[in-house]
Order: structure tokens, then sequence, then C-alpha cells
């Protein structure tokens, strides 16, 4: 059984950082793509970036490269976005999802994942 153990979020600062953290559980193959996406109140859910198990790369919406970078730590079976510069518009709760025996060549979205995580808040504010 997959399971995605999310941990970190909670209230920051315009301009502060913050690292989300999910631990992954339960896949038998190595060929997995874990992500994140996030849903404002009131708004879509917006897919932020994923990446490859098997050989760790990655992709990212345009309008987050380069404030948010995903890595994994295969040891500790850990996946970690890693937010900076947050601006209140990052105010949301943040998921970490996972698709099973599928290598990601693009952004996947949202509703191409098949396991998800049990979110977490994440809320910038001053």
């Amino acid at each position: 059984q997959v399971q995605l153990v999310q941990s970190g979020g909670g209230l920051v600062q315009p301009g502060d950082s913050m690292r989300l953290s999910c631990v992954v559980s339960g896949f038998t193959s190595d060929y997995n793509v874990i992500g994140w996406f996030r849903q404002a109140p009131g708004k879509e859910r917006e897919d932020i970036s994923c990446i490859n198990s098997s050989d760790g790369s990655t992709y990212y919406a345009d309008s987050l490269k380069g404030r948010f970078t995903i890595s994994r730590d295969n040891t500790k079976n850990a996946v970690y976005l890693q937010m900076n510069s947050l601006k209140f518009d990052d105010t949301a709760v943040y998921y970490c999802v996972a698709a099973g025996e599928v290598r990601a060549d693009r952004l996947l979205a949202w509703w191409e994942y098949d396991y998800w995580g049990q979110g977490t808040q994440v809320t910038v504010s001053s």
C-alpha cells in the first residue's frame, strides 16, 4: 500500500523560506513520479513540480521555477519542496502526490497522480 506522509508547513512571513517533506512508502518499482501541487482558497489547483524517482530529473511550473526546488533523498524515501522568497500568494494547502510505474517527461498535472499526501497548510502573512 502506497502512503505519502507530509511534514512541514505553517506560518511564515513574506520573504521567508520553508521546506516541505514527503516520505513515500509502498512502491515496489523505482520508476515513479513524485510531485507537488497546491490549492489556495477560491482558486484552482496549481501544479508546482515533479521529480522522477529513477533519475532525479525535475520539472517545474514556469511561474515558480527559480523560487521553488524539488529534490529527493532516496535513502530516506523522501521528496522535498524548498520554497524561497515566499509571497502572500503562496498561501495554500500543499499536497505531495505520486504516480507509480511511470516516468515523467514534463510537469504532470494533479489529476495524473494516483496517490496523495494529507496536505499541509502554508500561510504567508506579516
